[in-house]
């Protein structure tokens, strides 16, 4: 039999958690208003201008202008022209930790071919001088819509969080450096170093609706490789008299092969793809040289040391074995372009899931595993000085077109694809939703 006294503490932990747990649901639900009315009356035709106004990595000239302007229309000091087009948003209430938010702004050289009735027809005269389409064809609208959400919700509800919240406009993801560019120029030595980061992708492969995120890496990191090669140029017809360097190429592709499958540990991801090989001009001509491009992806140093110390063993002993003199050996260059694993803290995540289960319901993660070895340039925020950081990605397709795809339909474009299309009012508003419910978590008076 239960203590009357022990009864009363009981009964009394009950009602708290219920009244927690209910004050929760409310706070979730009106948010979700709050955030669907702003998207009706505002965010939406934000969305548009953005999507038919693509410019490219480097040229978001009227993107961060229009960027910017939202965000001092909403309330924060900002700053402009940061790694060129960059921008930072700040706004201080009162005393407590400040949080990153970053959101990337460029496009792609794509000509859009979604169908959509505010499709782009962009034009941009590229950095090589060549006039391009371009289109948003990675879901960055999204991205800078949602900050702008953000921003908005944020500032009109003071009352309810204290600190710094920090949002800033990137140039250049597309092109993995503007993270890299913005640091250089002294990002946290103008604003000051965050306690926290986030960042969100709005993804085609999930169902809108609902959240993806991982205690661990959500990017691998990617090493841009590149392999020239010098052999001895002859007649077609008499290979004897040279060193045919797209045999000897060929003869790398083949036994880079074995980095992954024979010298990385089976649990340990990574990947070594030649994307391109070029040699020779003519049918019956051995050329004097080749060239490889390679990308490489790790989401450990060890394995990306493993993996890049592989390549230079495998192109120079190769060169050796075609009988190449030492001078002459294949030469292996790391681009400076190369970018580090994008990781989750996993406290910080665990901490913000549960966050975004209670305010969500347990219903909104989606837990499918992470297939492909894709690339991002946030790391550069938060590897060093390390910054514990949340990235995140919400569901961009609705359920329908998956199902249809299963029945044989038409397949869900992927990123990158002229016919990519997400469903903008479902992305955004969780873009905002999720967004806010961590910033409450970390910023939260309460």
């Amino acid at each position: 039999m239960i203590q009357p006294k022990l009864k009363q503490v009981v009964v009394g932990l009950a009602l708290s958690l219920y009244l927690t747990a209910t004050a929760t649901a409310q706070n979730a639900a009106g948010l979700s208003d709050a955030v669907k009315t702003d998207y009706q009356n505002y965010l939406e035709s934000l969305f548009i201008h953005f999507h038919k106004n693509p410019e490219l990595s480097l040229m978001e000239f009227e993107t961060a202008k229009r960027l910017a302007q939202e965000l001092r229309d909403a309330g924060f000091t900002v700053t402009e022209g940061i790694a060129g087009t960059g921008v930072v948003a700040i706004l201080r209430n009162g005393d407590g930790p400040t949080v990153m938010v970053r959101a990337d702004m460029d496009g792609l050289p794509v000509l859009e071919k979604s169908g959509l009735e505010y499709a782009s027809v962009a034009m941009q005269v590229a950095q090589n001088g060549q006039e391009v389409p371009v289109m948003h064809a990675c879901g960055h609208d999204v991205h800078i819509t949602s900050l702008v959400g953000t921003a908005r919700y944020m500032a009109s509800h003071t009352d309810r969080w204290q600190g710094t919240l920090m949002l800033i406009g990137q140039p250049a993801e597309e092109r993995i450096i503007g993270a890299k560019m913005m640091m250089e120029d002294n990002l946290w030595e103008q604003f000051g170093t965050p306690d926290y980061g986030m960042a969100l992708h709005v993804s085609a492969q999930i169902p809108s609706g609902k959240l993806a995120v991982s205690t661990s890496a959500m990017y691998s990191g990617a090493d841009t490789v590149d392999i020239a090669i010098t052999g001895v140029g002859a007649h077609g017809a008499s290979p004897h008299a040279g060193i045919d360097p797209v045999v000897l190429g060929s003869q790398i592709v083949l036994a880079l092969q074995t980095l992954v499958s024979r010298e990385l540990p089976p649990r340990e991801p990574g990947v070594v793809t030649v994307g391109s090989f070029h040699a020779g001009t003519k049918h019956n001509i051995i050329s004097d040289s080749a060239h490889l491009q390679l990308t490489v992806r790790s989401e450990d140093p060890t394995s990306r040391a493993l993996l890049l110390r592989g390549i230079e063993r495998i192109a120079e002993n190769m060169g050796r074995v075609a009988g190449l003199p030492e001078d002459k050996l294949p030469v292996v260059t790391v681009s400076n372009e190369s970018v580090p694993p994008t990781v989750n803290d996993a406290p910080l995540t665990l901490r913000l899931r549960e966050a975004w289960s209670e305010a969500l319901g347990a219903a909104v993660f989606h837990e499918e595993k992470r297939l492909g070895m894709g690339a991002e340039d946030f790391g550069f925020f938060t590897e060093s000085p390390y910054v514990p950081s949340t990235y995140f990605a919400v569901g961009g397709t609705p359920q329908a077109a998956f199902d249809a795809a299963a029945a044989g339909g038409p397949p869900v474009p992927s990123h990158h694809s002229a016919l990519f299309k997400i469903d903008p009012a479902a992305s955004v508003t969780l873009g905002v939703e999720a967004t806010v419910i961590a910033l409450m978590e970390l910023l939260g008076d309460d």
